[in-house]
């Protein structure tokens, strides 16, 4: 139940995402998917390092040598591109889920990408590994990607999916296959024995550093105000750096695609907030979309709670 519990903290972090960016002034996706990955991941990237120098001065390497059940200690590919793969997968997200988000408004663009990420990952995984995810993973899955339909229509701009951007809907799309793709790759390095902090910390590290030169080609002005600044730091340390040692911890004991159904706690979330600090109106039909999401994710977390974790950690 820990490994569960940390997804969905992480997702509660993630959550509060486009209620940042709502509240803080006004910025390219470019750029502020630029500096949260530089912030944030730079931060993963020191916790990485000086847990694995921790763990050298007690004797160990830093990752636990145990790999996920019926897993294999060997990966196709080598760590090194499993690293950078997660990294373009980083990379990509930021832009494409802001630039969703900015085309069709936070809770549209939220629960487009979240919601096609479990599809995605489960599909992805089942035919990359052949780790079908199970049953119960697809039951909660499609009743929380109802949930997200209901969710998507019901907060349209008034004209559900036919007043939606399809430029938008694709960005959230690419967003939602980008996730995928890192959070695949980390559990590789999972499968492999590294850390949770260790793997999401190669991933973001390498991601932060790409994006030193993306942001220098951005306007990245706002920085220099108070208000730019506090959602910088908001978006880096507490929608990345927390969010994403929590992530890296409970994938370490969960499949990718069980993950990623649970991660749909953040459209949730903003939904949730939307109302509370946005003012956000929340008709009908978002509320039954919010209740269907919600059990959706209450199956799944359900499922799992009794499961005994399939990874030793550190």
């Amino acid at each position: 139940m820990r490994f569960v519990t940390a997804v969905l903290l992480a997702a509660v972090c993630f959550g509060t995402t486009g209620t940042a960016q709502a509240l803080g002034p006004e910025a390219s996706a470019a750029s502020v998917g630029a500096a949260r990955i530089l912030i944030g991941g730079g931060a993963l990237g020191i916790a990485a390092v000086i847990t694995i120098f921790a763990g050298r001065r007690h004797g160990a390497v830093g990752t636990p040598a145990v790999p996920a059940a019926g897993v294999g200690p060997g990966h196709p590919l080598p760590a090194w591109l499993l690293v950078a793969i997660g990294a373009v997968g980083v990379l990509a997200y930021q832009p494409a889920f802001f630039a969703g988000t900015a085309a069709n408004g936070v809770a549209v663009g939220t629960v487009v990408a979240l919601g096609s990420a479990p599809v995605i990952t489960g599909g992805l995984d089942w035919a990359l590994r052949r780790r079908y995810p199970g049953h119960r993973w697809a039951v909660a899955t499609a009743i929380a990607t109802i949930g997200v339909g209901i969710l998507a229509a019901a907060t349209g701009g008034g004209g559900g999916a036919t007043g939606a951007d399809p430029l938008g809907l694709v960005a959230s799309l690419g967003a939602g296959a980008s996730y995928a793709v890192y959070t695949l790759a980390a559990k590789a390095l999972l499968d492999r024995g590294w850390n949770g902090s260790a793997s999401m910390g190669a991933l973001f590290g390498v991601a932060a550093v790409c994006s030193i030169p993306l942001l220098a080609m951005t306007d990245a002005s706002w920085l220099a105000t108070g208000p730019g600044l506090a959602m910088a730091l908001w978006l880096g340390l507490v929608t990345t750096t927390v969010a994403y040692l929590l992530f890296g911890y409970g994938l370490g004991g969960l499949a990718p695609a069980t993950v990623s159904t649970l991660t749909l706690a953040e459209p949730l979330t903003a939904g949730i907030l939307g109302v509370a600090v946005l003012g956000e109106a929340l008709t009908p039909g978002a509320l039954l979309g919010l209740l269907v999401l919600a059990a959706g994710i209450v199956v799944l977390a359900t499922a799992n709670a009794g499961r005994r974790p399939k990874v030793a950690l550190g």
